[in-house]
Parts: structure tokens; C-alpha cells; sequence
């Protein structure tokens, strides 16, 4: 009878371990394609979503916005939010923000962000829990040309570069114009 009890004590002690590991949040804020606020015991906690690397918005890299409205889309519209610690991992980073993985409606949020080419598999100093699969995730949109991985340019720079041409034609117009008036004036004159 004392192994029995032993043993559904272990059992007990396992899945509070386990169960430790995840916590279910809430979303506060959403920062950009790999960082987030979310609710916790009344506390908002600071989060980097542990082993991708988006684009930074601050330093107006490519795909930057279109990681984070991808993140934060997803984020919004999710039913239930869970965030789990890698044993391999440190719990916090050197800015004390929480370094997770991000699962949303039962599936990995960093999984679906390295498949949209939104981010690279990147910060690793350990053997984390779900690496492998972003790195399979990481050739696939690498393979298709997808995002940070693409040869085309995102609609922002196609959008600058629109208005950088427009400024140019202006001038050309103008000068178009002005050209034809004096040809006309000197025509009248003579």
C-alpha cells in the first residue's frame, strides 16, 4: 500500500512540475512581432518570445510592421493564450522580460510567425524544446521566398519609393510646361 501512495504522490508532484512550466494569460499590449504584454495573476508581465528574432520596428527593418500587425492580429483574436518556459532557458532575460514560448489556441505562435517569413530562428544558447521545428519552419519560408526572405520589396518601401518617383515627376512637368510656354511666347512674337 506504501509504493501505492508513493507512487500517486510522485504522480501529483510530476504534473504540478509540468503544469508549473505553463500559465495561462491574458494579452495587455502587444509590442512588436516578438514581444508582448500579458496578464498574470493581475500583473502585467513583459515577454520575448523565446528563440525568433523579428524585425525591429525602430530601426524601420524590413518587415518589421508587418510582423508585429501578424503578431498582434493573432494575439487579439485568440481564445485562450498560454505561455510555457523551456527548462533550457533562463526564465527572464537582462531587460527582466519573460522568455516563452507563446501558444495560442494550442498552437505555437513562434511557429507561425517563422512560417510567414516574419522572423528568423535566432538568440539560441541552449537546446530548446521546440527549436527543430522553426528551424524547419525557417527553410520552408526561406525555400518560398517568404517575408524576410523575400527578393521582392515590402508594400511600405514600394510605397516610399512611389513617392520618392512622384517627387521627380513634378519637376519634369513643370519644366515640360514651362518649355512649351516660352516656345509658344516666341513663336506669337515674331
Amino acid at each position: 500500500m506504501k509504493k501505492v501512495i508513493m507512487f500517486i504522490t510522485c504522480m501529483f508532484i510530476s504534473i504540478n512540475i509540468v503544469s508549473a512550466n505553463k500559465i495561462e494569460v491574458k494579452l495587455d499590449k502587444c509590442i512588436d512581432g516578438d514581444t508582448a504584454r500579458f496578464i498574470y495573476n493581475n500583473k502585467s508581465i513583459k515577454t520575448r518570445f523565446l528563440a525568433i528574432n523579428t524585425p525591429e520596428i525602430d530601426s524601420n527593418e524590413k518587415y518589421s510592421y508587418e510582423a508585429k500587425e501578424y503578431t498582434c492580429n493573432k494575439l487579439k483574436k485568440a481564445n485562450k493564450i498560454v505561455l510555457e518556459y523551456d527548462p533550457n532557458s533562463d526564465k527572464t532575460d537582462k531587460y527582466d522580460r519573460h522568455l516563452v514560448w507563446v501558444w495560442i489556441d494550442n498552437k505555437l505562435l513562434q511557429k507561425d510567425i517563422v512560417n510567414k517569413g516574419y522572423a528568423k530562428v535566432d538568440y539560441l544558447y541552449n537546446e530548446y524544446k521546440y527549436t527543430n521545428i522553426l528551424l524547419d519552419e525557417e527553410n520552408k519560408s526561406k525555400n518560398n521566398n517568404l517575408g524576410i526572405w523575400s527578393k521582392t520589396k515590402t508594400v511600405k518601401e514600394n510605397n516610399t519609393n512611389t513617392e520618392d518617383n512622384n517627387n521627380y515627376i513634378i519637376p519634369i512637368i513643370i519644366s515640360i510646361i514651362t518649355t512649351i510656354i516660352i516656345l509658344i511666347t516666341k513663336r506669337n512674337s515674331k
